[in-house]
């Protein structure tokens, strides 16, 4: 490993604000944190912020951080669960590309997105991905899913592999190198998430998963660092220098990246894959930099689908 001096963001902040302000439906923004990072990123010319929640409650979360909402188009809904409906029927009408949570539970904004006939569903499982900005690593480093699937299956787990693949080779960071994590990196019946792995890379091998270079089971030492895969004899070009890490399950993912965030001074941008449009998911513990970096990473990939959409129609 190597310091980055956490300038992974600053690159993929850069490169977003080199693009046209993408439309973004800001969902049910009616406190300060969701309100000012939303306009944040607008000032920052990554969004182009429709607000859409109760606009007298907006009003006053703006009027307490003295925030201006001038030109700034608001959506008044009476209430969260109308705010989440609202904002993904901007996206079915074209006038949003993404979606921004605001001061709503996540349950409710997934329950609009994933609604059978109004929502936002593809053919794959929605998943989550954060992305890490660790000082000692030597580039970003993704973990999925930590954050929707709780307990995923064979088939969840390849949508998820697929889904953040997507994610690495839309932001033009390329074929990624993904480490499927368990606690050893021996095949055995006692842990089935072992089993997964294996069964991922084989899925792999016969392309039923394609785009990026897979290997597991692999514990986290011998995924992250050459020294530790050198020690255990394994040889692949994924041990050692991993770009994803697919963790077992949503526990093992939630603790990862906390432990990241709070012992090891990584911030960790978010974002959810898997439906039409991508989700920027914040919580109110995120730094102002980390809001901007997964406003950044949605802006990147939301570009990534407009110009494969217009290829595809050429």
């Amino acid at each position: 490993m190597s310091a980055s001096g956490h300038q992974h963001y600053e690159a993929l902040i850069a490169r977003a604000a080199a693009i046209p302000p993408v439309a973004c439906a800001v969902v049910h923004p009616c406190d300060v944190p969701s309100l000012g990072a939303a306009l944040e990123a607008a000032r920052e010319k990554l969004i182009a912020p429709i607000l859409v929640g109760p606009q007298a409650r907006i009003q006053r979360a703006a009027a307490e951080a003295g925030l201006d909402l001038a030109g700034v188009p608001v959506e008044d809904t009476p209430h969260s669960h109308a705010s989440a409906d609202r904002a993904v029927a901007l996206v079915r009408e074209g006038r949003a590309h993404m979606l921004m949570k605001g001061s709503l539970h996540t349950d409710e904004l997934m329950g609009a997105v994933v609604a059978h006939d109004t929502g936002l569903r593809t053919g794959r499982r929605i998943s989550h991905v954060f992305i890490m900005d660790v000082p000692r690593y030597r580039e970003p480093l993704f973990i999925t899913d930590a954050a929707i699937n709780i307990s995923p299956d064979l088939e969840t787990k390849a949508d998820i592999v697929r889904n953040v693949i997507d994610l690495h080779r839309g932001l033009g960071l390329g074929a990624p190198r993904v480490a499927i994590l368990s606690a050893v990196e021996t095949v055995t019946q006692k842990i089935p998430s072992t089993i997964d792995a294996a069964a991922l890379c084989k899925m792999a091998e016969r392309h039923q998963i394609v785009g990026g270079l897979l290997d597991g089971p692999l514990a986290l030492d011998n995924a992250i660092d050459p020294e530790a895969a050198r020690i255990k004899g394994i040889e692949s070009e994924v041990a050692g220098r991993a770009q994803v890490l697919l963790v077992p399950d949503l526990e093992a993912g939630n603790m990862l990246a906390k432990n990241l965030t709070f012992l090891g001074g990584a911030d960790a941008a978010g974002i959810v894959m898997g439906a039409r449009v991508p989700i920027i998911l914040t919580s109110r513990a995120d730094s102002q930099r980390t809001r901007l970096a997964s406003c950044a990473v949605a802006v990147l990939y939301s570009q990534h689908l407009a110009e494969a959409t217009a290829e595809a129609m050429a």
